[in-house]
């Protein structure tokens, strides 16, 4: 299968990080991959970036780096209707949002709440993928998450990090099975991230690669193999 993007990776900036943003670029184009998107963590998350971090990417020459950057963020999900912790002007001037439930940002809810959460991050038209939604330490009702992907357009994450011996991500492994057969059913699209948080795992989707040939995933349905079906995404 080929796997051509990677557009969930975290610079120094994000507070628990250990590359630059030229590491990670020049890691994305060592690695072959024709996109990349940097995705650092919303303002939320315990030493992280403020929100004027999103407002100056006109800095970055992209054609300076032999391969095609965007510069999202990944959001954190901050109650269980799905609000996220970017305002205006600043949501505007990303390429997209990953939003995600994180432990030090929202509580763990019930399977009703949390699904909540989810649903209602995806209403928000900036929000293109949900991160890592097998995370066990959120459950939530998986058929639903899977119909309103569907319905909203939104890509539903395949993270090869949640797949790691010491991930604190409970039964990620098993979730993804669950979601991927259910996103198989509603023709639902996934995507391959690795949420590298240095430069040496940009592009690693070994063990994402694992779990969707487990699940016989379809090959159409997985957005990596085509940079312009992930792009039709971001419309």
């Amino acid at each position: 299968m080929k796997d051509l993007l990677d557009v969930h990776m975290h610079t120094i900036a994000s507070g628990h990080a250990y590359s630059t943003l030229r590491e990670m670029v020049t890691a994305g184009r060592q690695h072959n991959l024709e996109l990349i998107g940097i995705s650092d963590h919303g303002p939320l998350m315990p030493g992280s970036c403020g929100e004027f971090y999103f407002c100056n990417f006109k800095v970055i020459r992209p054609e300076k780096a032999g391969i095609e950057i965007l510069m999202g963020a990944e959001l954190n999900i901050t109650d269980f209707s799905g609000s996220l912790d970017l305002r205006e002007p600043f949501l505007s001037r990303i390429d997209y949002a990953i939003a995600s439930l994180h432990e030090p940002c929202i509580e763990n809810g019930s399977i009703e709440q949390n699904t909540a959460a989810i649903l209602g991050a995806m209403r928000n038209p900036k929000v293109k993928i949900i991160g890592h939604p097998d995370n066990g330490n959120y459950p939530v009702d998986y058929e639903a998450v899977v119909k309103a992907a569907k319905e909203h357009h939104v890509l539903l994450e395949v993270n090869s990090s949640s797949y790691h011996p010491d991930s604190n991500r409970r039964n990620s492994r098993s979730n993804a099975h669950i979601m991927l057969g259910l996103c198989k059913q509603y023709g639902v699209s996934v995507i391959m991230d690795s949420d590298a948080h240095i430069d040496l795992d940009v592009g690693n989707h070994t063990r994402a690669r694992q779990v969707i040939a487990e699940a016989d995933f379809p090959e159409k349905l997985v957005v990596n193999t085509d940079i312009a079906k992930f792009k039709d995404f971001l419309k």
